[in-house]
């Protein structure tokens, strides 16, 4: 007789929502974020805030996530090679260099210079063993464990001054990446982008608050219905609980292994 074995599955919600700030100067959103999953209970996200003073960071920021993701699934990658720190590494930074290209080959065919796309990005690749992040400029990625441990594997690069940051086509910006990566026996993951940080972390400390986290990776280990939970995850997003706190565009991913 055989017995079937279950196998995780990645369950994920996301959305990006324009700030009240934005809307009322009749702004588009600058945020952008892609994700797959892909076999082998592999998931890769990336979320990116295209730069307020750059006229096409919404361009940016889209042609970033979506290089990035697209770059990592191309490579056929399993569990057991991301398990090895050098090739996980390597895949990030092959992913970030490749969307920096893509946004300077972007920018070259709108006729702008690269920093008229300006954009932040965090990439994340998550299997159940092993998380690992890649982050240029604000924005945080955060995981949680088996054992109900939250921890921020990177943190914001708000630079020297305020509302300072570095972005994906900022000189030596390659030089810069934060490069995390966490073994454990992995059950949630969650990006945000820098909208959001002040809510969802204490800063002081890079630590992420449990009581803004937990109710969302609940909420998405029960969503059965795709559409429906983005709409809910929209709704969350634009509430009065948020927009009093912060008029900036806003993106979150939340993400849960499932049997």
């Amino acid at each position: 007789m055989k017995t079937s074995i279950k196998i995780p599955q990645w369950r994920v919600v996301a959305a990006s929502v324009c700030g009240t700030s934005h809307i009322k100067n009749k702004q588009l959103c600058q945020d952008a974020h892609h994700f797959i999953i892909l076999p082998d209970s592999i998931l890769v996200v990336a979320a990116a805030d295209g730069a307020g003073c750059a006229i096409l960071g919404k361009v940016g920021a889209m042609v970033a996530t979506e290089t990035a993701v697209e770059t990592i699934s191309k490579k056929e990658i399993s569990r057991a090679q991301l398990k090895d720190d050098t090739v996980a590494r390597s895949l990030l930074m092959e992913a970030m260099l490749a969307a920096r290209t893509s946004v300077e080959q972007e920018a070259a065919a709108c006729g702008k210079q690269a920093n008229d796309l300006a954009t932040t990005l965090i990439i994340a690749v998550a299997t159940p063993e092993t998380v690992a992040v890649a982050q240029i400029g604000d924005g945080v990625a955060v995981a949680k464990n088996s054992m109900g441990d939250l921890v921020a594997l990177t943190r914001p690069d708000n630079g020297e001054y305020a509302n300072e940051t570095t972005f994906l086509v900022s000189p030596n910006a390659l030089e810069k990446v934060q490069l995390k990566i966490w073994h454990q026996s992995i059950a949630n993951v969650s990006v945000i982008t820098d909208g959001l940080q002040w809510l969802a972390m204490n800063m002081a400390r890079s630590a992420p608050h449990k009581p803004f986290f937990f109710p969302l990776f609940d909420f998405v280990a029960n969503a059965e219905d795709k559409i429906v939970a983005k709409e809910q995850l929209v709704n969350f997003l634009r509430s009065e609980r948020i927009v009093q706190r912060t008029d900036d565009d806003l993106t979150l991913i939340v993400a849960a292994l499932t049997d």
